[in-house]
């Protein structure tokens, strides 16, 4: 059933099943949380499932920084676009782009580390980060925790990495707010598109993709009535790219990146 509603669609099957497989496809974002804690094993846990993702030539370029107490939780969530469910999430976890570490090994060994000013390492540092927190996302749920990731969290970096006493050449990427999903919240699986508007076979099709898109939009819109939201995909797609104005301040990042010690050449 969770592949009919990831995709919205009554057609909808997979030809194979498991276990991880079905609770990648329950994934959904949670917003409000049971007060309930989320325990250092339950932290150790996620970080070890967020160090068992693949890194690029084992540079494991990123940091995770775990707030609970609550004034710093505040003033991340003011920064973040003021979103409440960061002040009730039990857990904040801020994932970094570290390339710090990699820069004070250079200087203890007193040798210089240019590849690091290049923005193929910026990417790295991106990726590999986002490669593990995502895997510490289906880590947490395998638990029974719910998370929601915040991009909010790049709209203020460098009032971010100073609250977190972030060092040189770190940034935080985004956060994500753990704890135990409370029941009682209006939510539900989110459709996604087709996964022909998505899957190519051996070169990009984008007529054949396109055309998948205005049905999605009617089943996205359909969710969203359910859920007091409004509006298609489509629409929401256009509104968050308008321009400078709909980016929440991040328009300024590559120049933040670079006060920050991040590499943009």
């Amino acid at each position: 059933m969770t592949v009919i509603a990831r995709y919205a669609d009554v057609d909808a099957t997979l030809g194979v099943h498991s276990d991880t497989l079905a609770l990648q496809l329950a994934h959904r974002s949670v917003r409000k949380f049971l007060p309930d804690a989320v325990s250092d094993e339950h932290l150790s846990a996620l970080v070890a499932a967020a160090q068992s993702a693949a890194t690029s030539s084992n540079l494991q370029p990123w940091s995770v920084v775990a707030v609970r107490d609550p004034q710093r939780k505040a003033r991340l969530a003011v920064l973040a676009k003021n979103q409440q469910f960061i002040n009730d999430a039990p857990l904040f976890l801020v994932w970094v782009a570290d390339l710090g570490r990699a820069r004070r090994i250079a200087e203890r060994a007193g040798v210089p580390l240019d590849g690091a000013d290049y923005l193929e390492t910026t990417i790295i540092g991106f990726v590999d980060t986002a490669l593990a927190a995502q895997n510490a996302v289906l880590a947490a749920e395998s638990l029974g925790l719910g998370t929601v990731f915040v991009g909010a969290i790049r709209n203020h970096p460098e009032e971010v990495a100073a609250e977190l006493g972030l060092p040189p050449s770190a940034v935080a990427t985004f956060g994500l707010a753990v704890g135990f999903p409370d029941p009682t919240e209006n939510a539900g699986i989110k459709p996604r598109l087709p996964r022909e508007a998505v899957l190519h076979h051996e070169q990009y099709d984008a007529q054949t993709a396109d055309s998948h898109v205005p049905a999605y939009d009617e089943r996205l819109a359909d969710y969203n009535t359910r859920h007091g939201l409004t509006g298609t995909w489509s629409e929401r797609v256009l509104a968050r790219l308008a321009g400078p104005q709909s980016l929440s301040g991040r328009h300024l990042l590559r120049t933040q990146l670079e006060r920050l010690g991040l590499g943009i050449r």
